[in-house]
């Protein structure tokens, strides 16, 4: 399961924004630093209108969305590399998780204190990215010491250590982790670290009601920040998704409408989480269910469906394989291979954007 672990200064509005997007989740949204102090994980459906669609024409018993799990982490300060507030405890929890979702405070609100006295997301940015920087160049720094003795013998060492001195060397200019160019067996050989700085970000810029279809100033300089990281943006209302849970699903979208805006935060969050990652939707369909998957883009059958089952992928003879576009177009898939549209997919064809696949394998 896709996991994103929500970060930020304290009271910038990250569990307010995640009470939002998990509406039964149980963190407390209080106007003091530190109020969530174990990490909240709530795990929401991916949401996806292809499927009432799908389930409509395979008339199908029920409908399984693909999912992801946000991760509340209570909010960082400086210093907490160091173990400062609440420090290293949270910066570990971040370790385990796909993609950060940095929200950032846009906002101004005299009745919410900000933690530095004024609201500057350029300098909230600097100081989450200075700890999560600082524990990466800590951890980096220790390992070098434990790798060297043994790459004098192993190759295996040899290759970790010289990913590990180009990432001490990206970081000691002032630059994330995943700006450093590393092969594919460098990236193998330190992917057991959970570099902090090395994971894909999305700014969640938390903006007043009154701003979310324009963004502000404050937004304009986060998307600059993103611009020069190779990051996402995503302009969000904790305040606004906090109204949308109160209200009746078919109002959801009027008052969206009201704003200026198409889609609520979830959808947005979600949206840019699968771009920074690369990742794409595929299907099943039948009587018994409709279901969504998720894989890597480029991700080639097999591997399509060992995402359902290990054996599928062992035992992989083919995928008979039709667009979610043709199938709609035909409402039927015994239609749509009367009109040639079912294909036959082998070992070598990569999945692609809303194919609804049945894989053919050997026990």
């Amino acid at each position: 399961m896709l996991r994103a672990g929500i970060v930020g200064l304290p009271n910038v509005g990250k569990s307010t924004l995640f009470n939002a997007l998990v509406a039964n989740a149980k963190a407390e949204a209080a106007n003091f630093p530190f109020c969530t102090i174990e990490p909240n994980v709530g795990v929401v459906a991916v949401p996806d209108e292809r499927l009432e669609v799908l389930a409509k024409i395979s008339q199908s018993a029920q409908i399984v969305p693909t999912r992801i799990e946000f991760v509340d982490i209570a909010g960082l300060v400086k210093g907490a590399s160091k173990g400062e507030g609440l420090g290293n405890q949270f910066l570990a929890n971040i370790r385990e998780v796909d993609a950060i979702v940095h929200v950032v405070r846009c906002f101004e609100d005299d009745d919410i204190v900000h933690v530095a006295g004024r609201v500057n997301p350029v300098e909230d940015i600097a100081v989450i990215n200075l700890e999560l920087a600082l524990a990466d160049l800590a951890q980096i720094e220790k390992r070098i010491e434990r790798t060297r003795k043994a790459a004098r013998s192993q190759k295996e060492a040899q290759i970790e250590l010289t990913a590990l001195e180009k990432l001490l060397g990206v970081l000691n200019e002032g630059q994330p982790a995943r700006l450093c160019q590393l092969t594919e067996e460098e990236e193998a050989a330190i992917r057991f670290l959970g570099l902090l700085t090395r994971k894909p970000v999305i700014y969640a810029a938390n903006v007043a009601e009154e701003d979310l279809a324009t963004g502000n100033e404050w937004t304009a300089a986060v998307q600059e920040i993103a611009k020069q990281e190779g990051a996402e943006v995503v302009i969000v209302s904790a305040q606004v998704e906090a109204e949308l849970v109160d209200l009746p699903e078919g109002d959801r979208a009027e008052y969206l409408a009201s704003l200026g805006v198409r889609e609520g935060g979830l959808r947005s969050l979600i949206r840019s989480t699968y771009k920074l990652l690369g990742l794409q939707t595929f299907f099943t369909t039948g009587p018994k269910e409709t279901r969504a998957w998720t894989i890597p883009a480029g991700a080639k059958a097999p591997q399509a469906a060992g995402v359902i089952h290990s054996d599928f992928e062992r035992g992989f003879i083919r995928a008979e394989t039709v667009s979610y576009d043709d199938l709609v177009a035909c409402q039927s898939m015994t239609v749509a291979k009367e009109k040639g549209l079912v294909r036959s997919e082998g070992k070598d064809y990569v999945v692609q954007e809303g194919d609804v696949m049945l894989f053919r394998f050997n026990v």
